[in-house]
């Protein structure tokens, strides 16, 4: 089903970046990253001669899906042809309940919501999407096709697309840097807003300013910047670097509510469509830098009511963030920490985080 692009938004788009800080943010991450895609090149060959470059260029074939994926239990597949791109998404629920969009982060796509889709599909029609470049969605080729205002557009265009107005909307990691964005320019579109281990763009700017511990953390968005390394450490050894991120002991998912299946999902879906297009999304932000530039003005507020959700084991971004981006809710804003939870909160502690969720809405309900 074709949508109607709304376009009406909050914000002033003629806001830019000066060509002095433009200048001055390309130095700095293009330098780094540089630095750091030397290291990650030095690592990769000592890999190779240390296992051998058969094991370190290994990719495992994958011809289907594992079986996961495939639950009933967890929805219907869906398409929505949109102005841009095709969309695919798994909806849960009656259609006449209101609507619950699930925007997911880097590196994921729909499946990461598994817990939530069969959590809400009693009280809400809760729809999970591939965003563009991720899963079944379209993958656009060129950097410039990811930036913030096409992905909070194709949001906007996916909520008519399925026949609603609006909706409650709820964003993990990258995802909750899109929701955030939607939120301020499609405010009249959301019902209420929830953020998960994410930062809204002045709250990040905030805490990367009050020292080195967030600016440390932060290292990776400069080394996502240069081209094809970063693919060929993601894709070295069978996609090694995903196991890793999902169930490695620095930043993994509990291995009860991440299986060695549920990691072949991920692996199953990256190694159709490569690691290119989800890095896209980093290179965007960096090299156009008006949009970034224009979110982040410090007077720019969420209205709606907005629940930040934050584990406290995120490894990649410092506790103090929910807190700071509270700062930018005119509204109600409630900030919620979870204990012994890491950054992928909906997979790591999917019943304290779908209680919070369950908790805050019933209480903005309410109201």
């Amino acid at each position: 089903m074709a949508s109607k692009s709304t376009t009406t938004t909050n914000t002033n788009t003629t806001i830019t970046m000066p060509l002095y800080a433009k200048l001055a943010l390309w130095v700095v991450l293009f330098t780094t990253g540089a630095f750091f895609a030397g290291m990650s090149l030095l690592r990769l060959m000592l890999q190779v001669v240390r296992k051998g470059p058969a094991r370190v260029f290994y990719t495992k074939k994958r011809p289907v899906p594992p079986a996961c994926m495939q639950d009933p239990r967890l929805g219907v597949h869906g398409y929505a042809h949109l102005e841009d791109v095709r969309l695919h998404y798994v909806s849960n629920g009656d259609d006449n309940k209101p609507l619950m969009l699930l925007v997911h982060g880097f590196p994921e796509f729909w499946y990461s919501w598994r817990h939530q889709l069969r959590e809400f599909k009693d009280t809400y029609r809760v729809v999970a999407v591939d965003m563009r470049g991720y899963g079944d969605s379209d993958r656009p080729s060129a950097v410039s096709d990811y930036t913030l205002d096409k992905l909070t557009k194709d949001l906007s265009q996916l909520i008519t697309a399925l026949g609603e107005e609006k909706c409650v909307m709820v964003g993990l990691d990258w995802g909750g840097v899109i929701a955030w964005a939607f939120a301020l320019d499609y405010p009249h579109m959301l019902d209420s807003l929830v953020v998960i281990n994410c930062a809204s763009i002045p709250g990040y700017i905030r805490q990367l300013s009050s020292g080195l511990r967030q600016i440390s953390k932060s290292w990776y968005i400069s080394y996502f910047q240069m081209p094809w390394v970063p693919e060929a450490n993601f894709q070295a050894d069978d996609m090694w670097r995903m196991e890793q991120l999902f169930r490695g002991s620095h930043i993994g998912i509990r291995s009860d509510n991440m299986t060695e299946e549920d990691v072949e999902a991920y692996k199953y879906t990256c190694q159709r469509n490569g690691f290119t297009a989800p890095l896209n999304y980093y290179r965007a932000l960096v090299r156009y830098p008006d949009i970034l530039y224009r979110l982040s003005r410090p007077d720019l507020m969420v209205s709606c009511p907005t629940l930040l959700l934050f584990g406290l084991d995120d490894s990649a971004l410092d506790p103090a963030i929910p807190s700071l981006s509270a700062k930018n809710v005119s509204g109600e804003a409630v900030v919620k920490f979870l204990e012994d939870c890491g950054h992928f909160s909906p997979m790591d502690r999917p019943r304290e985080v779908n209680q919070s969720l369950r908790d805050f809405l019933k209480q903005t309900a309410r109201r």
